[in-house]
């Protein structure tokens, strides 16, 4: 089955629903745009954060435009309450957001308008806005041995709370706040937890105002448009120093120890000879831009990233990034998807009468 829209969104996580908010106030669902997305059910990513993850230790969570966000006890796990804001939202614009809906590939047809290949039909359409994120990418870096690693070894996005590890020997890799997180829950229930990162943390104290976000963002901002790879607004920033990381930092939970070398069957090892004996491995080592799909555009330069101006792709401004590089965080996604509905509608100029019916103003 083929059908023609002006515009489509893949991915309905907060850039997308963002994106699709200010879409709605111009365009009318099905005939004007379309919302496709992978996952199951609403929510996005926040839908499979592990029970542990609670507004209380959540790094944030930001309204979409429009609707507020549920204030719920500080322990009630996000993951629940956050996908339901998300079906909340869905209904409460009629964004008619068709799941699950596997994007296979996108191409550039003859006549310039853009074909979008899924599980479910094809999708022609005059612009794209991709806000597909980074949960269905997560990164496992490759070390010397670890294939032969007698133990089991996890991601964070595999991560279900610290029950698991109890009476185990585990090592927490990587530098952020998600391997914060779990070394905090995992080391009163583990036999021994140990923490290891490729360079050592950049804590953050004092509040976090405006001007120094502003100032993140724009170096995030700034790598993206010489065509490299993103890193994330906390590498930026730095960890916040809040009373339970500093008290986790004076215990010697939070006590980090230099990259290893190598992994053997039984633990981990250097080369100058060290050794420390483990029987989990956690990688808490982030994730990548789920863009596979947009392969067929060739929008990938020489940098490993994609050039970008805003929320547009610089080589293609039929496509338009969100929830990419400096739109990556929950305020930057709300930001970028009304940025990038303003310049798609600069770029379609005069709408065909079949789009415009029905559209609100």
């Amino acid at each position: 089955m083929q059908r023609e829209v002006e515009v489509v969104v893949i991915g309905a996580g907060q850039a997308g629903l963002s994106a699709a908010y200010f879409l709605r106030r111009h365009f009318e669902p099905e005939t004007g745009f379309v919302v496709l997305d992978h996952a199951p059910h609403a929510g996005g990513a926040w839908q499979f954060r592990w029970p542990t993850l609670t507004f209380e230790t959540v790094n944030g969570v930001y309204r979409l435009p429009g609707m507020d966000v549920p204030e719920p006890d500080p322990s009630t796990p996000v993951s629940g309450v956050i996908a339901q804001y998300f079906a909340d939202y869905e209904r409460e614009f009629d964004l008619r957001v068709r799941r699950p809906v596997s994007v296979a590939s996108v191409r550039s047809l003859p006549d310039k308008r853009l074909e979008v290949v899924t599980d479910q039909g094809t999708w022609i359409t005059r612009a794209l806005v991709n806000a597909t994120g980074t949960w269905e990418r997560p990164f496992w870096p490759r070390y010397a041995g670890q294939e032969t690693f007698a133990g089991r070894q996890l991601h964070t996005a595999q991560y279900r709370g610290p029950w698991e590890f109890e009476g185990r020997r585990v090592a927490v890799v990587g530098g952020g706040i998600s391997a914060i997180q779990h070394l905090m829950e995992i080391a009163p229930l583990a036999a021994s937890a140990h923490w290891f990162t490729r360079r050592e943390p950049r804590w953050r104290s004092g509040d976090f105002n405006p001007d120094r976000g502003r100032e993140a963002v724009a170096m995030v901002e700034e790598r993206v448009r010489r065509g490299l790879r993103p890193r994330s607004v906390i590498s930026v920033t730095g960890v916040p120093l809040t009373p339970a990381i500093r008290a986790a930092r004076e215990s010697g939970v939070l006590a980090r120890s230099p990259m290893f070398d190598a992994i053997t069957p039984e633990g981990l090892r250097w080369d100058d000879g060290r050794f420390v004996p483990v029987d989990t491995i956690l990688w808490a080592t982030g994730f990548r831009a789920a863009l596979d799909h947009l392969a067929p555009l060739r929008l990938r330069g020489p940098g490993g990233g994609i050039v970008m101006d805003g929320t547009r792709v610089a080589a293609d401004p039929r496509v338009h990034l969100v929830g990419y590089g400096p739109s990556a965080s929950t305020v930057g996604a709300n930001r970028a998807g009304r940025a990038a509905v303003s310049e798609i509608r600069e770029y379609l100029g005069a709408r065909p009468a079949a789009a415009r019916a029905g559209a609100r103003v």
